[in-house]
């Protein structure tokens, strides 16, 4: 089993300017889950707590991320500070250890490691429309947003994989009876582990006509945290879609305690580690005291960066409508300074149900979908950036944003 581990020019954007960005770009999807650029957090790393967020332009040694060529390394400790506080660990078996089989419209996929096996299968559902291979969106336990003509869907069962019942649910799962029952993984780890390795079927199986280089992943509440784990730590995933994902999810973990202390019915980091076991056993440690983590939730773009991200929220109070509006947007500036603004959008539309979507975000969504999946991630995309929740994002950052070459 291979594990992994392991100020600049102020040009602090208007946001009404980052609205118009327009990029015309790839959306460089990689042929591997992780790539490994040979960095990682340094021995004896420590973090001294700040109530603001971390600052995701310098490195665990105090250097300044300098360069668009700088990003790779900075992205690979971002990757293990999140396995290290939060999410737990996230193995890579060997490619020989995943078999597939497809038949009937399901993926059967077989792992095996340390002389253990898992099978899981997902419903691969195929469009009428377009032409094949097809681009399609993984569902993390369905999908609740409209997908469009020429684009498959995939049924991941991930309560199979990881359970989500209640805090004691943590090691239970095929993921928990494959590696063992004492990880230190979080569910949302467990699934984006899980959904890894129903990529590497895809890649390995034929007969399923689905384009694994054309991928998408969504879903929607707890399942929205677990997409946006999925994408971030999978870069063969070419747009990553959670949907009103809140605390654990869009907004950050800082935030949202700020958004409690004023008064707020708001999801936080303590009450998630009582809720359930989304997270890593680490994370039990930080969650009652979030300025003592190195890293919060608009880091997260950095590690799904420079591929596609569209994030959906709602105004319900308990997902933390400026919390999740503040910790995106400011996760926008990772893009933006990356020279990439557009392959980012942030929708929050309320007056709406949970997890129900509003035809208004429609005209977006399908923008992202079509840019990323339809068309590869070629031509130009406008970014979205579009909240009723009004949030002043320098009440919760210090640090400068570099305009990276």
């Amino acid at each position: 089993m291979k594990s992994l581990s392991s100020v600049l020019l102020l040009a602090i954007p208007v946001l009404a300017n980052l609205a118009l960005n327009v990029e015309k770009r790839q959306s460089s999807v990689s042929a591997t889950e992780f790539v490994d650029v040979g960095c990682g957090l340094p021995s004896g790393y420590s973090f001294t707590g700040d109530a603001k967020l971390p600052d995701p332009f310098t490195f665990a040694n105090g250097t300044k991320v300098k360069s668009k060529a700088d990003w790779p390394c900075r992205r690979q400790e971002i990757n293990d500070l999140f396995q290290k506080y939060e999410l737990g660990t996230k193995p890579i078996p060997k490619a020989e250890a995943v078999t597939g089989n497809f038949s009937a419209g399901k993926l059967s996929v077989t792992v095996t490691e340390g002389g253990k096996s898992i099978t899981f299968s997902a419903t691969i559902k195929v469009p009428t429309g377009g032409t094949a291979p097809y681009p399609a969106i993984i569902g993390i336990g369905g999908v609740s947003i409209p997908i469009p003509a020429g684009v498959g869907s995939i049924t991941f069962g991930n309560d199979e994989m990881a359970a989500q019942q209640n805090s004691a649910s943590h090691g239970q799962g095929k993921f928990f009876d494959l590696y063992g029952s004492s990880m230190n993984t979080g569910a949302t780890t467990g699934w984006a582990w899980g959904v890894s390795r129903l990529i590497d079927a895809l890649e390995s199986t034929e007969g399923h006509n689905i384009d694994p280089k054309r991928l998408g992943v969504s879903g929607c509440s707890r399942n929205g945290k677990g997409a946006f784990i999925v994408g971030a730590l999978d870069q063969r995933i070419a747009l990553t879609i959670p949907q009103e994902s809140g605390s654990g999810g869009a907004a950050c973990w800082r935030i949202s305690d700020n958004e409690k202390a004023a008064g707020k019915n708001i999801q936080t980091a303590g009450e998630v580690i009582s809720e359930n076991a989304w997270f890593g056993t680490p994370f039990n440690t930080y969650a009652k005291a979030t300025s003592t983590l190195p890293l919060d939730h608009h880091m997260l773009a950095g590690l799904v960066y420079p591929r596609g991200l569209f994030v959906i929220e709602n105004d319900i109070d308990w997902l933390g409508p400026v919390s999740t509006t503040a910790c995106q947007e400011i996760g926008q500036l990772i893009y933006g300074a990356n020279g990439a603004a557009g392959n980012f959008g942030f929708s929050l539309v309320g007056g709406h149900s949970h997890c129900a979507f509003p035809t208004s975000q429609s005209t977006d969504l399908n923008a992202y979908i079509t840019h990323f999946l339809i068309n590869g991630g070629t031509g130009d995309i406008k970014q979205v950036q579009t909240s009723s929740a009004k949030a002043t994002l320098s009440t919760y950052y210090s640090w400068a944003i570099p305009s990276l070459a």
